[in-house]
């Protein structure tokens, strides 16, 4: 059986994979106006990924079971708010895939032609069914093919910064007129805020727990390991793109990455860069779909979803999970598409944040509670820096995107009735 789960680098792949997605294409055009407050802005973004990182290590280290933020919770506050917590959680993750499923095929666009959005469409549905297919064989087989993605993506991002930085130009970090009166720490905080996106998925790991070898241990070093990973891949390339193209160029720009290479190298090798592109949203995708399957077979292992989410085939996948995550995905894909592949992407993506960060806050409310019983005053401090940064990303979100965030754990009350969650005795 052991064979079959995943060990430290199928984890780490996915740790890598699941943050390493479109915001690394997308996010330097949207940080150009923001100057030199753009690369304070992963700075501040990847210090707060890495006190999330460290806070679900230490909750794995304590509670290493299937499903991630739900079971932390379970354990702590008791079933029923692990149960609006592992819902939420599941909905917003399964919902965000669809992103990444729509930027995989809009990378493809340089080598395959401009789509009409039906055409678009097909070929993401027919993406998101191969990975379907593959985690559906079984978890270890979707880890290995996670670390392989991962493999091929990696080197691309250690090499194009070191040929863009010999273009590197300080003067191209330059404000907007538009953001020349706001103070330092609101365009600090509003480019963390953007740069965050980025860091979605520092979770992920944890959801598989018990489909990983030795997960107490192994999980939090590869979250750790893997999210310090991440963020400098993010700040070295996201400073290099935007030191090479002057602001108002760059904030125009629908393929930052491949025009900053093409200052140096020329236009042709856009056509790779597109290809890369695609295949870390493709990885992306797989990571997530992996994840989101492993958190509703961790809810129904716990009696919070009907117990046909835990059947599982002979490689340790549970496919009813697989299935119906793939399943809730496609008409997300229907009901936004849009002829604008960034405004698309955009009316996803900030309400998804909200809800993320909205589990990460109960999460180290969770761990702050267990190191008080605990009387570990000094390790406090890590779930009080993680609970303050999420209060400062939310803080800054927009009315809309906090409500709609909030309707995602509201729509557990029409599920509830169809669990145990209810009966079950609580865990204090």
């Amino acid at each position: 059986m052991s064979d079959r789960k995943m060990g430290f680098f199928s984890v780490f792949a996915i740790v890598f994979s699941s943050q390493v997605g479109s915001g690394i294409f997308m996010l330097p055009a949207t940080l150009a106006p923001y100057g030199i407050f753009g690369v304070w802005g992963w700075c501040y973004a990847g210090l707060g990924a890495m006190l999330l990182a460290m806070v679900f290590g230490e909750l794995c280290s304590r509670y290493p079971s299937t499903g991630g933020p739900h079971a932390y919770i379970n354990e702590v506050f008791g079933p029923l708010p692990a149960f609006f917590i592992g819902w939420a959680y599941w909905l917003t993750s399964w919902i965000s895939t669809s992103v990444v499923v729509i930027s995989s095929i809009a990378y493809l666009h340089p080598i395959i032609g401009n789509l009409s959005p039906s055409t678009s469409l097909c070929l993401e549905i027919a993406l998101l069914l191969v990975i379907t297919a593959i985690n559906c064989i079984g978890v270890g087989f979707a880890g290995r093919i996670e670390f392989f993605l991962m493999l091929l993506k990696f080197m691309p991002f250690i090499l194009a910064p070191a040929v863009i930085c010999s273009h590197f130009d300080a003067a191209n970090l330059v404000l907007a007129a538009d953001c020349a009166n706001s103070s330092a720490f609101s365009l600090s905080t509003t480019a963390a805020t953007l740069c965050f996106w980025g860091f979605i998925g520092v979770e992920c790991a944890t959801a598989p727990a018990g489909a990983v070898r030795n997960p107490s241990k192994t999980i939090p070093r590869a979250i750790i390991l893997g999210t310090l990973t991440v963020a400098l891949v993010y700040f070295i390339n996201s400073t290099a793109i935007m030191g090479v193209i002057p602001g108002e160029t760059l904030a125009a720009s629908k393929a930052p990455f491949t025009d900053a290479i093409a200052v140096v190298a020329g236009r042709n090798i856009s056509l790779l860069l597109s290809l890369v592109a695609s295949i870390v949203c493709i990885g992306t995708t797989n990571a997530w779909i992996l994840t989101s399957a492993q958190v509703s077979l961790g809810l129904a292992q716990d009696n919070m979803l009907p117990k046909f989410f835990a059947k599982q085939n002979s490689g340790d996948s549970p496919y009813v999970s697989v299935l119906v995550s793939c399943f809730g995905t496609i008409p997300i894909l229907i009901l936004t598409k849009n002829e604008s592949v960034s405004q698309q992407v955009a009316g996803i993506v900030e309400f998804s944040v909200m809800g993320f960060l909205m589990v990460y806050v109960a999460c180290c409310l969770a761990l702050i509670k267990i190191l008080l019983k605990e009387r570990k005053i000094l390790k406090m401090a890590l779930g009080i820096g993680g609970l303050a940064f999420c209060l400062l990303m939310i803080s800054d979100a927009s009315p809309q995107a906090i409500l709609i965030a909030l309707l995602f754990f509201a729509s557990g009350i029409f599920i509830l009735p169809f669990t145990k969650t209810l009966s079950l005795k609580e865990k204090r």
